[in-house]
């Protein structure tokens, strides 16, 4: 395509959410409830692997690390959501839309390299217990836990980098709440087949081999728990690694459907639908279903509330 007598678009409008007002409205106060609960939720998971010693191993310290992430996975998406729910015109300038690109699919790798980090840690801490403590030191868990964040950063730069040099003469319009990754090579009029390509076989990657991993350790770890003699040894092993199952489960489950296919066969309605699951709802998910079937987390919140209890009486004391 001819760009010479076109004009560059500088800056693109997410059609996101269509519909009548009140109904984006009802949507907005659904999306707005679910972002601050995971906000507040994984901040407090934060808070209490920070503050409780008990809390300081391997499988807390991934926790933490999965909170925080969870926190700037989430943001990076919703507010433009929650801005299109209000408003049928919400603008991003391109260079903004490359970001939003780059950082969206840098944590979103890093989630899935953590994830397979915190599979084989139960898979080592239920399989091989004598050897745990060795194998998953302090130092060897952050190594992992900083090979997830500089490894989820790295896999998408390349990609990042040949959109920056792709031509958008128009439409302008992305048809989704975010800067996806088909919505942005839907509207250049450059030819995208190379960055396409790159960035289908990059995500197919990195999302096939941490499931693999995953479902790896988790085939041992299932092997394992059969052959325990007491049915209530097996019950309270697995109970040790359903939480981490199901938030693997629901998350790969929409990312594997929205990812790993070819790019003509993609769906712009379905593309944001399904977007809702891993942008907003697996960040919420993830400190409900930790904190709720966890009893050492829940064991440190009520010392968390019981000091504050105490602070706040001693302080009524001195008043």
């Amino acid at each position: 395509m001819n760009v010479a007598n076109q004009t560059r678009v500088t800056e693109f409008i997410f059609l996101g959410f269509s519909g009548v007002l009140y109904l984006r409205l009802a949507l907005f106060v659904i999306f707005l409830t679910v972002y601050l609960l995971s906000l507040m939720g994984n901040t407090l998971i934060i808070f209490i692997v920070l503050t409780d010693s008990t809390l300081q191993t391997p499988m807390y310290i991934f926790l933490g690390n999965l909170s925080f992430l969870e926190i700037w996975y989430t943001t990076a998406t919703v507010p433009k959501l929650l801005a299109t729910c209000l408003s049928q015109v919400v603008t991003i300038s391109v260079s903004g839309c490359i970001t939003q690109y780059y950082f969206f699919f840098s944590l979103g790798a890093t989630e899935c390299i953590l994830l397979a980090v915190m599979a084989y840690d139960r898979y080592l801490a239920i399989c091989s217990p004598l050897r745990y403590s060795f194998l998953m030191r302090l130092q060897v868990c952050l190594q992992f836990s900083a090979g997830s964040w500089i490894g989820g950063f790295i896999a998408p730069l390349l990609p990042t980098i040949l959109i920056s040099y792709l031509n958008f003469c128009g439409p302008q319009k992305i048809n989704h709440f975010f800067c996806d990754s088909d919505p942005i090579f839907k509207l250049s009029c450059s030819d995208t087949f190379l960055v396409e390509a790159l960035g289908y076989t990059c995500s197919s990657v990195v999302i096939l081999s941490s499931f693999l991993l995953t479902m790896s350790s988790y085939g041992n770890i299932v092997v394992t728990i059969i052959k325990l003699s007491s049915q209530e040894a097996r019950k309270k092993t697995f109970s040790t690694c359903a939480s981490h199952l199901t938030v693997v489960t629901i998350y790969y489950g929409t990312i594997i459907f929205a990812y790993v296919r070819p790019p003509a066969k993609y769906n712009f309605t379905m593309g944001k639908v399904i977007s809702v699951f891993y942008c907003v709802v697996t960040p919420l998910v993830n400190p409900l279903v930790y904190t709720l079937r966890n009893k050492d987390v829940k064991k440190a919140f009520r010392k968390v509330l019981a000091r504050k209890r105490l602070l706040s009486a001693r302080h009524m004391q001195n008043i």
